[in-house]
């Protein structure tokens, strides 16, 4: 129901760059929604009937499927009070937060791994002044090992240990002073299918312009 104006009286209409707009980010919500397993989806408050579209929106492989698919979910979303949209993005902005934090972490972790097995005893150095509960010895041979692997293509047993003696000791500290090279970005998200669903969605949006001229 459109609003007035208190000091005109008149109808105040939303522009259909706002509709548009505020559209988009119902698009985006769900691509995220559909991103998510089934027991992150159940820690969020999302009405029981939207389930179903979000549940069949995952299992869809097909490029050209999947974007209809998510511009359909969009659709049925839109018809949900603002406030259960808003909580919805709330709950996420608190488990987002932690994934990305967990995320940022396994990339360290890795980077930490390529870097001892391409810089040797160097990395190794820097890695136990960073975390000084670290076993050296114990690392120089998993680092050894996984280098005789990787040349002699066998199965990565040590490179694997590897990895899981590191996130051993990261996760410890509590993520403190990684200092790998370089930055990852844990908020990098794929959008490819939810821009290729902006024009389907667009299109529901005239249409529900249009009705509402009429």
């Amino acid at each position: 129901m459109r609003g007035r104006d208190e000091e005109t009286g008149e109808y105040l209409d939303i522009s259909r760059s706002e509709n548009r707009r505020n559209a988009l980010e119902v698009l985006a919500l769900g691509e995220q929604l559909v991103g998510l397993t089934p027991a992150q989806l159940a820690k969020l408050p999302i009405p029981e009937d939207l389930l179903p579209h979000i549940e069949y929106s995952k299992r869809i492989t097909s490029h050209g499927a999947r974007k209809r698919q998510l511009a359909f979910l969009a659709k049925h979303m839109r018809r949900e009070e603002d406030a259960t949209l808003q909580a919805i993005r709330d709950a996420l902005d608190v488990t987002s937060e932690v994934s990305r934090r967990e995320v940022a972490q396994m990339h360290r972790v890795e980077q930490w791994r390529d870097r001892l097995i391409a810089q040797g005893d160097a990395a190794l150095g820097e890695f136990v002044a960073a975390f000084p509960d670290a076993d050296r010895q114990q690392l120089r041979t998993l680092v050894r090992n996984a280098v005789a692997e990787k040349a002699k293509n066998k199965p990565p047993r040590a490179f694997r240990e590897l990895f899981q003696v590191l996130r051993g000791l990261v996760l410890a500290a509590g993520g403190a002073a990684l200092a790998a090279d370089g930055d990852i970005d844990a908020d990098d998200l794929a959008q490819d299918d939810a821009d290729d669903a902006t024009f389907d969605l667009e299109q529901d949006i005239d249409q529900d312009d249009d009705a509402l001229e009429d």
